[in-house]
């Protein structure tokens, strides 16, 4: 339930609102939209700031995206609705060179990239960032679904209480340094609650559908756009079976993800139990540009190894024991963690084994004495299959 008290005491900036510049990511959607209205009416003055990601060689204007052509124009037209500066920043040129190269590179490896995390790692949280401080504001407010608390003085990240709409695996990237300017006022609130904030604001996008699937690919149709981005880099090849067998051609690997089961267009082999002629694809060899698939056992992993890894977790906490999510609509499950000493590398033994984890994927880390705290993550670089012998 909204309540100005409430969201003063969480934006935790002291002195009165009106003494505090609120830089507002306004995306053109409905979530980033409210967020700003309901900042307004707390009494901070509010900028918003929209991002244009987007270059001639990529026409965008669907309902279920962000950051477009129709987006800004929604963003813009809240702003002047609620009379407050709004800011549109050309990142297209950073967006493409940060975000969609590096997607269409991890593809074309065989990884399964995550796209919305490289955007807030780039252009959200360092460039709009460092422009919003330019600005002289105090912090910076996004419409995402998390929750910040100060637990000693450390910003701390939690998951939203709608956890439906939850987006901390998005966010395990974020760093302390950026968590104490940062502030998402949602996190409290279900969507619901949200698209009833937008009416009584008497907001044009009240009705505006969730952004869906990857921004600049508003189809889902991944293998279309990267052959229109990278077409002398796709090539025919083989698959392969577990057992070395070739058993039919691919007409490139960026048609395929670990785990996939459909599409395979392998029909079945005489003589093989229904088990084991059900193929998936098992592992993706880029380099000899070859798919392997074999029965859904071949899939089971239980030891990951990550990199990168960011960790947002107050340092006198003990991290071994902790548990993780692998995928943004998955269940959290049990598992132990070592880190090397840079802390940049870590190894995962998950309690189960799980099946369909690819490279190019994120592990995030949450609390085993609270599932809701969010203790950091890191990308997969490599996974250690089950003995299916």
């Amino acid at each position: 339930m909204f309540s100005i008290k409430k969201i003063i005491k969480d934006i935790n900036l002291g002195g009165k609102p009106s003494d505090h510049k609120i830089a507002v990511a306004m995306s053109g959607g409905v979530d980033s939209s409210v967020t700003a209205a309901m900042l307004k009416e707390c009494g901070y003055n509010v900028i918003g700031l929209s991002m244009h990601l987007y270059n001639q060689k990529i026409s965008i204007n669907s309902k279920k995206t962000c950051c477009a052509g129709l987006d800004l124009k929604d963003a813009r037209s809240v702003a002047d609705k609620l009379n407050f500066p709004h800011y549109v920043l050309n990142y297209s040129t950073k967006f493409n060179n940060q975000v969609i190269n590096d997607f269409a590179d991890s593809y074309l490896k065989g990884e399964t990239p995550i796209p919305c995390v490289r955007c807030n790692q780039t252009v959200k949280f360092i460039d709009m960032y460092y422009y919003a401080k330019k600005l002289g504001a105090s912090a910076l407010a996004t419409g995402h679904y998390i929750r910040r608390k100060m637990i000693n003085n450390f910003p701390q990240m939690y998951r939203a209480v709608d956890l439906s709409k939850d987006q901390s695996y998005f966010l395990f990237a974020t760093t302390s340094e950026q968590l104490h300017f940062l502030r998402f006022p949602l996190g409290e609130f279900n969507k619901s609650e949200t698209r009833k904030l937008a009416l009584k604001y008497n907001l044009n996008v009240a009705d505006k559908p969730d952004s869906q699937d990857i921004c600049f690919v508003p189809q889902g149709k991944y293998s279309d756009f990267l052959r229109k981005l990278r077409p002398n880099s796709i090539l025919p090849g083989d698959i392969l079976h577990v057992d070395g067998t070739k058993i039919g051609k691919h007409n490139g690997i960026i048609d395929y993800t670990v785990g996939q089961r459909k599409g395979i267009t392998i029909g079945g082999r005489k003589g093989i139990p229904e088990d084991e002629a059900k193929l998936y694809v098992v592992r993706i060899d880029q380099e000899r540009n070859n798919i392997i698939v074999g029965p859904r056992r071949h899939l089971m992993c239980k030891t990951i190894e990550l990199k990168d890894c960011n960790w947002i977790y107050e340092k006198n906490y003990n991290l071994s024991d902790v548990l993780v999510k692998l995928r943004n609509t998955s269940s959290l499950i049990l598992a132990k963690v070592k880190i090397n000493k840079d802390s940049c590398i870590c190894k995962v033994v998950l309690d189960k084994p799980e099946h369909g984890i690819s490279p190019g994927q994120a592990v995030v880390f949450y609390n085993i004495r609270d599932k809701n705290h969010v203790l950091g993550g890191g990308w997969i670089n490599r996974t250690s299959l089950q003995n299916t012998n």
